[in-house]
């Protein structure tokens, strides 16, 4: 095959071997400051097209002037954007331009996008395709990026992405676990392998690819200091062609989604004898693994020591939420329990947003506002013994058990009453068992005392502490 001229963009050529070759002449080789000439290969003349189109725009041979939308979107992600962002926005940029923009509007020069034919182009995938508000305001905020770079290039005079009526977005509902349930998938967790990782979550809000992501050099047991450093996620691969039939996710692991999500986290003494068992239980997965157990340095392992994927976790997870008989609350609502129980008991909303990891204060507040309104009550409860007499209520007391796994049973203990020391076939049975045993004792006592704090009791290597409630 010849060499086929396309718009002064290129050529393309057959080699003697069958593949197809593309040519693209002038562009600037920055090591040597010249003009230079790449070339690359393709199996197919279709391929190859495709190739040449999108070298021609990526490096710039075609004359910037003449760009339509489509153009001017691929230039834009490949100059101006890709190195900035993370891969899963990478893959939300390149999906909104190939399943939205492209289809209806890409052949249209940069020129003709005005704010009506953007409005009325909203307007047919609200009315006609059914598109969400919040997807809508996602697709304006990444064209309204990409068309900001062409103002300031003179390609336009003004972005047309930003004077839209757009559809207001809804505050999208949360799930919060009551205390109820909360309390109930805590009792839960101690019948699970992974379980010590939903009361990490509880105890510290973090996001489930935070979790994952979490290596032993992030935990510091002289400050009791966790730091939030990456994340682990499966993520689409960017940039593979439509006709691409290997593998389309893989796993990533890099920084958390913003600056203000790398953090230090305060950890619980429960949170701190939490992991120190569970590092216990690591140590028993290499002895039994032997050679074939991966030293990886994350947390959250599995038996032979290797990363656990996000899935999986939720799978997990899941079980869990079966075990306490609860509705399948998604992940992120463990992180949503942890700020809402934060701020029923009193922590102030700079220090919540920066334990979460937010942006702002403000998007703190406006994501919690359902607990103001429980704080609003709280307040105006405050005012009832003007009115009446009330009785406070008894709460309940804390007590430490120590539970040492055997075949087939629980043995369990509880330091601050000696003479209780009783086995049973499930934790349930076990927790119902020295409860009744606890309040028992308690009942023959003329003044009880107060219950040794968690941190204060010594686990030994398989064994675990709990808390019940008495």
């Amino acid at each position: 095959m010849g060499s086929k001229r396309r718009n002064g963009e290129g050529s393309i050529r057959q080699k003697s071997n069958g593949c197809y070759e593309v040519r693209i002449s002038g562009v600037t080789d920055f090591q040597a400051g010249k003009k230079t000439r790449i070339s690359r290969y393709a199996a197919t003349e279709q391929e190859a097209v495709q190739l040449l189109h999108s070298l021609s725009v990526t490096v710039g041979s075609k004359k910037i002037t003449n760009m339509t939308l489509g153009e001017w979107l691929d230039f834009w992600m490949e100059v101006y954007a890709r190195n900035t962002l993370k891969q899963s926005t990478q893959m939300s940029y390149e999906t909104y331009a190939k399943r939205h923009f492209k289809p209806a509007l890409g052949n249209y020069p940069l020129t003709e996008i005005t704010p009506r034919l953007l409005q009325q182009f909203y307007n047919y995938k609200v009315l006609t395709e059914g598109l969400s508000s919040k997807t809508i305001s996602n697709l304006n905020l990444y064209l309204h990026k990409a068309l900001e770079q062409a103002v300031r290039e003179g390609l336009i005079p003004t972005n047309p992405a930003s004077s839209l009526n757009l559809p207001h977005v809804e505050r999208p509902t949360i799930d919060v676990l009551t205390r109820e349930e909360q309390g109930r998938l805590v009792q839960a967790s101690y019948q699970h392998r992974y379980g010590v990782f939903i009361r990490l979550v509880l105890a510290t809000g973090l996001r489930l690819g935070e979790l994952l992501g979490l290596r032993w050099e992030n935990i510091n047991f002289h400050s009791n200091m966790l730091s939030v450093c990456q994340t682990l996620n499966r993520l689409q691969i960017p940039g593979l062609p439509d006709n691409y039939s290997g593998p389309k996710t893989e796993i990533v692991i890099q920084p958390p989604k913003s600056v203000n999500s790398l953090r230090s986290i305060p950890l619980l003494p429960s949170a701190v004898q939490d992991l120190l068992c569970w590092r216990s239980v690591q140590e028993a997965d290499q002895q039994a693994a032997g050679d074939d157990y991966l030293n990886s340095g994350f947390v959250v392992t599995n038996p032979l020591g290797g990363y656990i994927e996000p899935r999986t976790f939720s799978d997990y997870y899941h079980q869990i939420l079966d075990l306490a008989g609860l509705r399948h609350f998604n992940f992120h609502a463990l992180r949503h329990t942890f700020a809402t129980r934060a701020m029923e008991q009193g922590m102030d909303e700079k220090t919540l947003s920066t334990l979460l990891g937010h942006y702002s204060i403000s998007f703190t507040m406006d994501t919690y506002a359902h607990v103001l309104d429980t704080h609003k009550w709280e307040g105006i409860n405050l005012m009832n013994d003007l009115y009446s007499a009330g009785q406070p209520a008894i709460q309940p007391q804390g007590y430490p058990i120590l539970v040492t796994p055997q075949d087939g049973s629980f043995l369990m203990t509880a330091p601050d009453f000696p003479e209780i020391q009783l086995a049973a076939p499930t934790m349930e049975a076990g927790v119902e068992q020295i409860q009744t045993a606890i309040r028992q004792s308690l009942s023959e006592m003329t003044s009880p005392f107060g219950s040794t704090p968690l941190y204060n009791v010594n686990a030994q290597p398989g064994q675990y502490v709990m808390q019940i409630l008495v």
